[in-house]
């Protein structure tokens, strides 16, 4: 049926949703064509750039019909850096996508027709709110260290002044640590084709609350030309910044971080606040990266909970104890379990800086140790859940299920295996609310708070 359409060809196309990925879909003669920039409700004259049998990706070449809500992004290079994928659409609509899209695959994943979906709970701030920055590094054609992001679908770095969405503390140390390192003609930088060379990414995280920032110098080899002499002038550049850190990356691989991290100077910490508890964060700590509405989504998280002050609360995937020590003061105990030993370490040191000491925390993978916990005789009033991208394991909800905690709160960074877990849930448990949060301005990203009860049999 659509045997003529090739690579290369323009046609004309009616764009009818919004993908999770933030592509906008139409039909052409049936097969859906993925569109990037594209809006529902336009019309328009696209290039196939690829064609597969079930589906085909275009690029616009022209919009014939606009949408209402489509607005000049602020960025220079949106469109060609894959970091925002929503620029293009006005802030209220951006959150009225969010709230369909949660909706949609929960339907058509979780088969939850029933569940209703709140009004997506907006960002005060749609811009530089991002806590933390990833720039993998590379040269110019005049030998220039430059830092960016990736080019949308390739590893072709889009050379960034500064980014709308990450805090103004990480642009400027973006900006002064790439005038500093171009300094020394000798350092090289890392090309992955080769595997050659040193400098691979800069990493930068910033205390939002506290004015404090973390520089971590990526590298592929242990020596570091310059390392103190780098670490000084920026510090002396920038006295924000508490640190300077260099991981150590040798593997051939696009994870970014190593096992291996030293301080050039200062401190391996920066201290940040979510409401009134105070964290010290590392640099494989995580942290959600839009530090002032995570305060919103542990307030609904809180909310949900319904202590009283007496409850044992499982927070699973606890990474620093962040939700953990959110919830300390109204809850009788709470046992964290993370599988990232130093985010263990941190949620302790954290614990102790709080002066909180009904909290505690296990070393180990979820579906290990939370059979174990429950096997132990341990019955939660309560688990949380904040797992990673790719969801629950299904042992763990196999073993939630065996004990059957009265209430179950779900944090979700991905609606597609929110809905697929939510899908195992549903007979013993009922969902009450559903709660997306905008963590991710301008991106297609949604976190979602889901509250659960157990269902009397």
């Amino acid at each position: 049926m659509t045997m003529g359409l090739h690579k290369g060809d323009i046609i004309d196309i009616e764009l009818v949703d919004l993908a999770n990925g933030g592509d906008a879909v139409g039909r052409y003669e049936g097969l859906a064509v993925f569109i990037p920039g594209g809006i529902p409700g336009e019309l328009v004259k696209v290039r196939i750039v690829e064609k597969k049998k079930n589906y085909a990706r275009g690029e616009i070449v022209e919009i014939l019909r606009a949408a209402r809500e489509r607005i000049k992004p602020d960025c220079p290079v949106f469109g060609a850096c894959g970091g925002c994928q929503l620029q293009h659409i006005a802030y209220e609509n951006q959150l009225e996508y969010k709230r369909k899209m949660v909706k949609d695959l929960l339907e058509r994943i979780g088969k939850l027709e029933d569940a209703e979906v709140e009004p997506v709970f907006p960002a005060a701030h749609p811009f530089l709110y991002r806590n933390k920055a990833q720039f993998p590094l590379a040269k110019d054609r005049d030998g220039k260290i430059i830092a960016g992001f990736y080019e949308r679908g390739s590893h072709e770095i889009v050379p960034l002044e500064s980014c709308l969405i990450q805090h103004p503390l990480i642009n400027r140390t973006m900006k002064i640590t790439l005038e500093i390192l171009n300094d020394y003609p000798d350092l090289t930088v890392y090309n992955e084709i080769e595997h050659k060379g040193l400098l691979r990414h800069l990493v930068i995280r910033a205390g939002i609350c506290t004015n404090q920032v973390l520089l971590i110098l990526v590298t592929s080899g242990e020596e570091l030309p310059h390392a103190e002499e780098v670490a000084e002038r920026v510090m002396r550049e920038m006295p924000e910044i508490v640190g300077v850190l260099q991981n150590i990356n040798p593997e051939r691989t696009n994870v970014i971080l190593g096992q291996e991290t030293r301080i050039i100077a200062g401190q391996d910490y920066y201290l940040d606040y979510i409401g009134n508890i105070k964290f010290a964060v590392s640099t494989n700590s995580f942290f959600q990266v839009n530090t002032l509405q995570t305060k919103n989504l542990y307030d609904f998280v809180l909310d949900f909970a319904g202590l009283s002050g007496e409850e044992t609360v499982i927070d699973a995937y606890c990474g620093l104890g962040s939700i953990s020590l959110y919830l300390a003061e109204k809850a009788g105990e709470v046992i964290g379990i993370e599988e990232v030993p130093e985010a263990v370490e941190d949620a302790g040191k954290n614990a102790r800086l709080n002066g909180i000491d009904n909290c505690r925390f296990i070393t180990g993978k979820v579906e290990e140790k939370l059979p174990e916990l429950l096997a132990e005789g341990i019955k939660p009033d309560l688990i949380v859940f904040d797992p990673p991208r790719k969801g629950l394991a299904k042992e763990v909800i196999d073993a939630v299920i065996g004990v059957k905690p009265e209430r179950i709160v779900y944090v979700s960074c991905n609606p597609a295996t929110l809905a697929r877990d939510l899908a195992l849930f549903k007979e013993d448990y009922r969902i009450l609310k559903v709660q997306p949060v905008d963590m991710f301005p301008n991106t297609y990203h949604v976190e979602t708070v889901v509250l659960m009860s157990r269902v009397e049999k």
